[in-house]
């Protein structure tokens, strides 16, 4: 039987390079492509699919959270996260919503694949630029879902920190987040009680010293 794949990216040429890349193996099939996080839940239920490569930065739901409501509603599916970031923080996000991969997008083909095969198996898969970052305590295979020190954000609570750290208003967070405004007003006065935080400055440098967000070009 084929290994069912579900890509999911909000660059067009990206998927259409990775459906390429899949199909040109024996044993895979591409069921379908999602443009977004929120897509790829609707699909992965539809689908069934029996692993997901799904980007962690893309506009709308969070990346996270849509990986969480997968591992609910089809918990066959295997999640790879596939990112640019060599982040600890996001490594550990991937962790606690079960992910069994995460990949950076300028791995080798082979490894990309590879990685599939293992995760498909029931295995996890970490890119190696990952593990290195991280040690002994990486290699030992997930062996901590706890990464770095202090309190522990939920993949929701960190969008609402790095979307207010990027200057979005409530209502606007709101519309891209499918929430009200009396929710992400919520979520904020939670946060900042959560961290010991008393102002909109000081989470906006919070997020920049756990690389929530880059620090802008020049800075």
């Amino acid at each position: 039987m084929p290994i069912d794949c579900l890509v999911v990216d909000d660059h067009t040429l990206f998927r259409a390079g990775l459906r390429r890349l899949l199909e040109g193996e024996p044993d895979f099939r591409v069921v379908g492509e999602a443009r977004d996080a929120a897509e790829a839940l609707e699909m992965t239920k539809e689908l069934r699919p029996d692993v997901v490569l799904m980007d962690i930065g893309m506009p709308g739901m969070s990346s996270f959270e849509a990986a969480r409501r997968m591992s609910l509603a089809c918990p066959e599916a295997r999640v790879v996260f596939l990112t640019m970031y060599e982040d600890e923080e996001y490594l550990r996000q991937s962790l606690t919503v079960g992910a069994s991969g995460y990949l950076l997008k300028d791995a080798p083909a082979l490894t990309l694949i590879s990685a599939v095969r293992e995760v498909h198996q029931g295995r996890k898969s970490l890119s190696p630029q990952v593990l290195n970052k991280l040690g002994q305590g990486g290699r030992r295979g997930f062996s901590s879902h706890v990464i770095g020190r202090g309190p522990s954000l939920t993949p929701r609570e960190r969008e609402v920190v790095r979307m207010i750290a990027e200057g979005n208003s409530a209502r606007e967070i709101a519309g891209r987040l499918g929430l009200s405004v009396k929710t992400v007003e919520a979520h904020r006065f939670n946060l900042m009680r959560k961290l010991g935080i008393h102002n909109k400055a000081q989470l906006v440098t919070y997020a920049f010293q756990k690389k929530i967000v880059k620090m802008p070009a020049g800075a």
